[in-house]
């Protein structure tokens, strides 16, 4: 391809590497943000996991890389002092993604903060727009009594090849990769997916392909039909992701997933120049996989595979924290447990390896009254995007109109189950909607001759053996009528009851 076929954000790849702007951090946030070239700024900067904000200016989002979920109590310590720097305007999201963003920081303070990472072992490298995002596995990984195998090991095998020197720099657009290690282990929303698998008695993984959610069109993965070994894993996603930055559409940002790639050179052909990159002896498989269940909740106290220990999890409101929470949690995991902790892709925290002797100790903790083991069933596996308080594309506030519906379903209605939903601001659907049994989607509607805040509302997605996205139930409710609503289709639908 010409240079002169490349688009505006192309141009500006292949015009510098965001990589290159991390010593100069400091000179740039002296000069002033507001000086940064439009490409650094917008573009550039989330080589670093650095991502301006237009509603927020002035203020800056840091999106960390926390492979498989698993962070330390001293790792999420410095985050929340980090995050205390920032006074009102400082908070930090848990991810769909088992991650971690940092909002409310000043341009001047994240340069020290990079170093203060590094010191860690934590960083934001490659975090955001055409990277390899944040690799995500069994939240449960090496603790699991339904484990099939341990994704911890691999997903960070994974990582140190997709973030050394032979990995990607500028991908046509962002990539998600997965391990699956159990029977729940939904993974069909990554453009790469491995999930587990028996090949003549050896446990190992099927290659899924070609899963995401955009404004554009919506896919699960499909099987590649290769079957490899844990050890292989590693070797595969570079050789993918290799394949992906050399031949993906670069013309067209509206085409250019990998799915898109798929389908231009047929499953067969595409499947025969990733064996050929790889260049080591793989398996030619039927896709089947050991993927049979929906993704368990984890919250709550449960025994740990290792006798004598217990991982509880905690239900963080709409999975969002402040420094003084972010504080209190590592505090908890470092007195009761073996001070680690772990993130969920419902954008919860399990605090693990917690003895018996300390688990009432633990159940006493005062923070337990707002990050509770046991929510109502409405809230337990609610997801939320930004929403509008920090996202120009959310059309309003997702977490803060999510939080309040949920209650008041609650105080009307009894669940005889726990209700997955999802909520996203915008199309680009980063809150998942359509991987809920209910999903929401904000959108704008006439409404008694006004336009007011609404959304469209799915229905009925399938994380199990018959894996299926949700279906399009309405196409546009008002905000101010969604309890309304949704009162009726819970009880006719989801087994609901009213309180008495």
């Amino acid at each position: 391809m010409s240079i002169s076929a490349l688009s505006k954000i192309e141009q500006a790849k292949a015009d510098r590497c965001g990589l290159e702007l991390e010593p100069e951090l400091e000179q740039l946030s002296k000069e002033g943000w507001q000086k940064l070239d439009e490409a650094d700024l917008v573009i550039r900067l989330k080589w670093l996991g650095i991502f301006f904000r237009p509603v927020t200016p002035g203020r800056f989002m840091l999106r960390l890389r926390l492979p498989n979920g698993v962070i330390t109590s001293e790792q999420l310590a410095l985050l929340a002092d980090a995050v205390d720097l920032c006074g009102t305007e400082g908070s930090a999201d848990i991810t769909t993604r088992q991650n971690l963003q940092l909002r409310g920081l000043l341009l001047e303070d994240i340069a020290p903060l990079l170093l203060k990472l590094k010191a860690v072992s934590l960083t934001s490298r490659q975090s955001g727009h055409d990277n390899p995002r944040n690799i995500t596995g069994n939240p449960l990984a090496g603790i699991d009594p339904e484990e099939l195998i341990n994704t911890k090991p691999l997903v960070d095998a994974i990582e140190a090849q997709l973030l050394g020197p032979a990995g990607p720099r500028n991908l046509p657009r962002k990539f998600n990769v997965a391990v699956g290690g159990a029977n729940d282990s939904f993974l069909l929303h990554n453009d790469l997916a491995f999930l587990p698998s028996y090949w003549q008695g050896e446990i190992g993984f099927t290659v899924f392909v070609g899963g995401f959610f955009s404004a554009q069109r919506n896919a699960l993965a499909i099987p590649l039909g290769v079957w490899l070994r844990p050890d292989q894993l590693p070797g595969f996603s570079l050789a993918l992701l290799l394949h992906y930055q050399a031949h993906g559409n670069r013309v067209s940002r509206g085409k250019s997933r990998l799915l898109y790639l798929v389908e231009e050179l047929g499953l067969e052909s595409y499947r025969q120049q990733l064996i050929a990159a790889f260049a080591e002896p793989v398996i030619l498989h039927d896709g089947s996989h050991l993927v049979n269940k929906p993704p368990r909740s984890c919250l709550g106290v449960h025994s740990q595979a290792q006798a004598g220990l217990h991982w509880l999890g905690l239900h963080v409101p709409m999975g969002r924290l402040d420094a003084e929470t972010m504080a209190q949690l590592a505090y908890l995991a470092n007195t009761y447990g073996n001070a680690e902790l772990r993130f969920t892709e419902a954008q919860n925290v399990l605090i693990t390896n917690v003895s018996s002797e300390n688990l009432m100790p633990l159940l006493a903790e005062p923070l337990l009254q707002r990050l509770r083991p046991e929510p109502g069933m409405f809230q337990a596996e609610a997801v939320s995007c930004t929403g509008s308080r920090y996202c120009s594309f959310a059309l309003f506030q997702t977490k803060s109109t999510a939080q309040t519906v949920l209650e008041q379903l609650e105080q009307r209605l009894e669940l005889p189950h726990t209700l997955r939903s999802h909520w996203t601001g915008c199309p680009n659907a980063c809150g998942q909607p359509y991987m809920g049994d209910l999903g929401f989607m904000g959108t704008k509607i006439r409404y008694n001759g006004e336009m007011v805040e609404a959304v469209k509302i799915f229905i009925g997605a399938n994380l199990g053996a018959d894996p299926k996205l949700a279906d399009l139930l309405h196409k546009g409710v008002p905000i101010s009528g969604l309890v309304d609503v949704l009162e009726p289709l819970l009880l006719e639908q989801f087994g609901a009851k009213v309180r008495g």
